[in-house]
């Protein structure tokens, strides 16, 4: 849950700004999107391996981003 202290001559506009910059730190929306559907584990260090080679390949210079 997230708790915003706003003070009371602050502006609806300033505390809505932090809540959303705090929504996103903690990055509940990507966590609701991985709950919707399971993925086994192996798909998923598969994945990150993939993302490992593709930035490394990416740092030497074999694509162009």
């Amino acid at each position: 849950m997230l708790i915003i202290d706003s003070k009371d001559c602050e502006n609806i506009d300033k505390a809505l700004k932090k809540y959303k910059k705090k929504f996103e730190k903690a990055k509940i929306l990507l966590q609701l999107r991985e709950r919707q559907s399971f993925t086994k584990p192996s798909i998923r260090r598969r994945t990150q391996v993939l993302k490992a080679v593709y930035k490394q390949q990416v740092a030497t210079g074999k694509y162009d981003v």
